[in-house]
């Protein structure tokens, strides 16, 4: 198949193959997707010599093919991400939550989950708003926030880890006095995060389709923007267990165009004037 011509699908094999992602990543396709799938997924079937979907899926199905299968679920997952994205979560952490952890007498560090962090635009403005909280109000200058950052790809996790973005990933949504004061200018076109704002960031692979036990407890949780791609019940199914993953009263963020779905009575909306957060009942 030339890389040129666009990948033709049956309606079978459309069917087959959103099973199939859906069975390993949650991700629910839409009826209308097959273009997104053909646009995607042409340039792996030439990397792997299939011809087909059919044999792609057949592929990424056998056993030994995990390097395939990660490939293939890199590849379909979204990872349109900007810096400080809607403005008001990150901006509440800093005018209320973080204040509002730093009252409470408890040893142990405060922690933060972002869920679903693609290249790590959320994670690393998480890290510098606690950092400007920190110089901005005395009574938080002694905050210890760890952030949890997770994704379901390996390879966007990777390039998340290095804090390394260049020029179109730093404009979307960067002021310039932030980018002056978190992030050295390694050359015309990169940038690094500087180590203070690095080091408080835990990279880790996760399927929010799998249990979030090994994660412990969080003061807040953001999962903004993922939800979705998942079914109705997978989505109450991850709030759920999100619900048991915060600290009594914790706060959860979701996108802009996300609600709670079948678990709102877990949780009681608070108005962030604007937009809205979250509070896990207890």
């Amino acid at each position: 198949m030339s890389r040129s011509n666009a990948l033709q699908l049956t309606p079978v094999e459309f069917q087959e193959f959103r099973a199939f992602l859906k069975s390993v990543a949650g991700i629910d396709l839409g009826d209308n997707k097959q273009y997104l799938v053909s646009t995607r997924l042409r340039r792996v079937l030439v990397e792997y010599d299939c011809t087909t979907l059919t044999q792609l899926t057949k592929l990424i199905k056998m056993p030994g093919n995990k390097q395939e299968k990660q490939k293939v679920i890199d590849v379909m997952t979204t990872n349109e991400t900007f810096w400080f994205r809607d403005s008001y979560p990150f901006d509440y952490l800093k005018s209320t939550i973080l204040p509002g952890l730093s009252k409470e007498k408890r040893a142990g560090k405060h922690r933060i989950w972002s869920a679903a962090c693609s290249s790590g635009q959320e994670p690393f403005s998480l890290s510098m708003m606690i950092e400007e909280c920190m110089k901005e109000n005395y009574a938080t200058k002694n905050l210890n926030v760890e952030i949890t950052a997770t994704d379901l790809s390996s390879v966007i996790l990777d390039k998340a880890k290095l804090g390394e973005y260049d020029r179109l990933s730093i404009s979307r949504g960067m002021p310039q006095n932030r980018l002056k004061s978190y992030f050295d200018q390694v050359d015309l076109d990169l940038w690094r995060a500087k180590q203070l704002i690095r080091n408080r960031i835990n990279f880790r692979s996760l399927n929010l389709q799998d249990s979030f036990a090994t994660l412990g407890k969080f003061d807040v949780i953001f999962c903004r923007n993922v939800l979705i791609y998942f079914s109705a019940d997978l989505k109450k199914d991850i709030l759920t267990r999100m619900h048991a993953a915060l600290v009594p009263g914790g706060a959860l963020f979701l996108g802009s165009s996300e609600s709670l779905s079948g678990a709102a009575g877990l949780f009681d909306m608070v108005h962030c004037n604007p937009g809205v957060m979250y509070r896990a009942k207890t």
